[in-house]
């Protein structure tokens, strides 16, 4: 599931475009500084940002300019929101960076075409990852093989396919349901303790590291992108 920043201070507008992404599909977050959303964008890269022009700390070409600056988020495609439609403005965004320029007021179902349209074209222009990283856990796909500090850590098909998914969407929690289902293909909701048994043995494998595996109480588990608390 693509994940979509949005960063506009107007908050009613966010959570329109908000409520309209998510409902074709799309996992999404907000942010409503320039700060806030470089923030998150080295927390968790999106596949995509909204980026309004005007924003009360740093106008939204700068930032753009900040995240295509940055070596990790570089390649996220940009598509700016703004009021301004002067051919003079369209073009100092383009030169910043942005992918798509939208000018307000705009279509909602317009947009999330528009996004889909820009995320299909870099989809297109980009070979899958070869790596996953989470602190020192590294995942080299290509070769499956998991390191952890530089060190190869072995690890059966079933544990490599679980820390891949734990990896794929870290800092968002998988139920013990969708664990089932994406690595073991299993329906069932009462093979649900053969997940814990896995989680156990795979974090016994990743030592030094081992905490970056949360449980969530009730829910599941999360692979945590931020230092685990000692």
């Amino acid at each position: 599931m693509a994940l979509i920043l949005i960063v506009d201070d107007e908050r009613d507008l966010a959570d329109l475009v908000d409520f309209n992404l998510r409902e074709a599909g799309f996992e999404t977050a907000i942010a409503a500084t320039g700060d806030a959303a470089l923030t998150m964008a080295r927390l968790r890269r999106p596949e995509l940002v909204l980026l309004d022009l005007m924003l009360p700390d740093v106008s939204g070409r700068e930032l753009c300019r900040r995240l295509k600056g940055d070596p990790a988020l570089a390649s996220v495609p940009v598509v700016m929101l703004t009021a301004r439609a002067d051919e003079s403005d369209r073009v100092q965004g383009f030169e910043a960076g942005a992918d798509d320029y939208v000018t307000k007021p705009f279509s909602v179902k317009e947009l999330v075409l528009r996004v889909k349209a820009v995320l299909k074209r870099a989809a297109a222009g980009a070979p899958p990852p070869s790596r996953l990283r989470a602190g020192q856990v590294v995942l080299e796909l290509d070769a499956h093989r998991c390191l952890v500090a530089g060190v190869e850590v072995p690890l059966t098909v079933t544990e490599f396919r679980l820390v891949c998914c734990l990896m794929r969407n870290a800092g968002l929690v998988r139920t013990r349901e969708q664990l089932l289902a994406e690595v073991w293909d299993i329906t069932s909701p009462q093979e649900t303790r053969t997940v814990d048994t896995t989680v156990m043995r795979l974090r016994e494998k990743l030592g030094p590291e081992r905490e970056r595996i949360e449980t969530v109480r009730g829910v599941g588990y999360r692979m945590a992108v931020a230092e685990p608390l000692p």
